[in-house]
């Protein structure tokens, strides 16, 4: 007699239903819950770094060399000095709010500009001003220079626009004629191509007495930031959006012609879409501001090293990074050498080359 087949089932309590074998595929219960919980926390995370960029803004808007503070307002409001109060209101309005809002839109857009190039291109070592398109930009400024001086804001942004769009597809080209076995090679071959639009740039300033005006594009400072001289930055707050929304078809489209085919993308027009979207925000960013180098290349990776590469997930990061760190080093640059103040791309781009440094050096033991 089989054993087996007189051992009865336990009966089921009355109102439940007896537990059978999972179904395949099936996600237990612990489970299903943690990618909710995951992005609970994930979101909490992301608004309290939030939190801490817009302190960051606060704290940068109040440093300067005149006394504008929130205890300097609170002291003439009580005191009765209403001249030093609408003075200092005046001087919040048009400069520091201009400047402290330039900065947040400056650094969220070319840290997203930078992911865009990275996920194209798939390398992590690749960014706006490692590939050319910054020169590019310059170039194209210093032609709408020449021949157009009198040339309103809008004209020269739309100059540096096709010459950075040139610029980087030269680069994407170079990529595609030159097999390059080692993913450092790639923004080798970058720099190289950008110091020789710059050098070319820099040899026609020099013959047209304009090196003085290269040299303000070239290096980004926000001492000159004022309101009605950087609403222009507006704009690459609504490229930065259309980046978020196109990042899953930007990571397609780094995968190749044919994979991209595959799924129904149209590939050109996707790289046409992320080729204009980093041209545009590297021009309006030059001509407001001047150059930041190294920022779309450092933010993006420390990203990937303490969130992952998620795509969806880390683009926000990147934006809130960006602006944090452009934040920190806007104020290290006006307080260093107070009360004079460093160009905020030098300090950027001692950081960002350290760091690049590091990644380099740390990608070459792996």
């Amino acid at each position: 007699m089989n054993p087996a087949a007189t051992t009865a089932p336990a009966p089921a309590t009355p109102g439940t239903v007896p537990a059978g074998p999972p179904s395949p595929g099936a996600p237990s219960g612990s489970a299903a819950a943690v990618p909710g919980a995951s992005g609970r926390r994930n979101a909490r995370r992301l608004a309290a770094a939030s939190a801490v960029v817009l302190l960051l803004a606060v704290v940068s808007t109040f440093v300067g060399v005149l006394d504008v503070t929130p205890w300097s307002l609170w002291h003439q409001l009580v005191s009765g000095d209403a001249d030093g109060f609408w003075a200092s209101t005046e001087i919040l309005a048009v400069s520091r709010l201009p400047r402290t809002a330039s900065v947040v839109l400056a650094g969220t857009a070319l840290a997203v500009a930078g992911l865009i190039m990275q996920l194209m291109v798939r390398n992590k070592f690749v960014e706006p001003s490692t590939v050319g398109t910054v020169e590019s930009a310059s170039a194209g400024l210093l032609v709408v220079s020449i021949f157009l001086p009198a040339a309103p804001l809008m004209a020269k942004m739309g100059f540096a626009a096709v010459f950075a769009v040139a610029g980087t597809a030269l680069f994407l080209l170079v990529l595609q004629r030159v097999p390059l076995r080692n993913t450092l090679l790639v923004p080798l071959v970058g720099i190289m191509l950008g110091n020789v639009i710059a050098s070319l740039t820099t040899f026609f300033a020099y013959r047209f007495d304009l090196l003085q005006t290269l040299n303000s594009w070239m290096i980004g400072d926000f001492s000159g930031v004022i309101r009605g001289r950087y609403e222009l930055l507006w704009l690459v707050l609504a490229l930065t959006v259309v980046g978020y929304v196109a990042a899953d078809r930007f990571t397609v489209a780094g995968m190749g012609q044919e994979f991209t085919t595959n799924l129904g993308i149209d590939y050109r027009r996707v790289m046409a879409l992320g080729l204009t979207l980093v041209a545009l925000i590297s021009a309006v960013v030059v001509v407001t501001i001047g150059s930041i180098p190294f920022l779309g290349l450092v933010v993006p990776n420390l990203v990937s090293m303490l969130i992952g590469d998620n795509v969806r997930r880390t683009v926000p990061w990147v934006a809130v990074f960006g602006a944090g760190f452009v934040l920190v080093c806007d104020i290290v640059a006006r307080v260093i050498r107070y009360p004079y103040e460093i160009p905020v791309g030098t300090i950027v781009a001692v950081v960002g080359a350290a760091l690049f440094l590091t990644m380099l050096l740390r990608g070459r033991r792996r």
